[in-house]
């Protein structure tokens, strides 16, 4: 059974943009100015091994979930693409920015020293979209080799969001804010063409005779 490289590459790229490594970096770097280094690795890992568990969770057994509750993928299918839709139009017209950016302020404000379950595991790197997109993207999956594809490229995006956030401090002083945006309205547009066609055959699979 040879490798699925097109459903690789297309569960990587709507990863990589729903969970928005770089994106991460940022908020994480503001959440922490007051943290130890130790303190700031600690909350990295924490963070990663946080959001993994619930995303391989949901990628493992979400699909029996929604059978439990009489929800067809189809009808997840649209609802998580009309889902990831709208984060797209954040991403390109940087709502979704401000609104991390209101929520990391929010935390800090409030004094709270370990930020690794909420708001860095839930809901930004474990949020909504991308519990959606993971569930959409194993209902993909048709045999063991197409999950661990999947399976594969959530690590490698967990991975690099685990970089990220480690990179923090460098990050921030070496990407400025205009390219940072230039880079988050392209994957905007990307996403909601990925999104479009999700919606598309989750239509057709519902109307399908």
């Amino acid at each position: 059974m040879s490798f699925p490289l097109d459903l690789f590459i297309s569960a990587l790229v709507t990863l990589l943009v729903v969970i928005d490594p770089p994106g991460a970096a940022p908020i994480f770097a503001s959440l922490t100015t007051r943290s130890t280094d130790a303190a700031r690795r600690a909350m990295a890992y924490r963070s990663v091994l946080i959001a993994s568990a619930i995303l391989f969770g949901f990628a493992a057994f979400g699909e029996p979930f929604l059978r439990a509750l009489g929800i067809s993928l189809d009808a997840f299918r649209v609802a998580g693409g009309i889902m990831l839709f709208l984060i797209a139009i954040d991403m390109v017209f940087e709502t979704r920015v401000k609104r991390r950016e209101e929520r990391a302020q929010a935390v800090n404000d409030e004094a709270v020293e370990d930020v690794s379950v909420f708001p860095m595991a839930m809901p930004m790197i474990a949020g909504p979209g991308s519990i959606a997109a993971v569930m959409l993207l194993t209902s993909k999956a048709t045999g063991p080799m197409q999950s661990f594809a999947v399976y594969l490229a959530l690590a490698i995006v967990l991975l690099l969001t685990l970089a990220a956030l480690l990179a923090a401090g460098p990050i921030m002083q070496r990407v400025g804010a205009k390219v940072e945006g230039m880079i988050t309205r392209l994957l905007g547009v990307i996403l909601a063409a990925l999104a479009a066609q999700i919606v598309i055959d989750g239509l057709i699979g519902a109307f399908r005779v």
